[in-house]
């Protein structure tokens, strides 16, 4: 089962303007934004993350319930913070 995982935004890398630096529930990767292009994105912004892609921007009231959500089903949701945690985006 693959999941769109909300995570908030730590930083825009300034050599790479279509990567930023995201906190997934403690797990910190780079994700790519370039779908949200013309999108401001900033630190503290919430974005639902996919394969390693940023979907859409989010508000922090609809990332925490959809955190809830997958917190509440297990095993998928523990599956795919592993997944992201081995993924590595250059």
């Amino acid at each position: 089962m693959c999941l769109g995982i909300p995570g908030e935004i730590i930083e825009v890398l300034p050599d790479r303007p279509d990567l930023a630096r995201v906190n997934v529930s403690g797990v910190r990767r780079a994700i790519n934004i370039g779908l949200l292009e013309g999108e401001q994105l900033s630190p503290g912004d919430w974005i639902l993350i996919h394969v390693g892609f940023a979907l859409s921007k989010i508000d922090e009231e609809e990332a925490r319930s959809a955190l809830e959500f997958l917190e509440g089903i297990g095993q998928a949701y523990a599956d795919e913070l592993q997944a992201l945690q081995e993924s590595k985006i250059e």
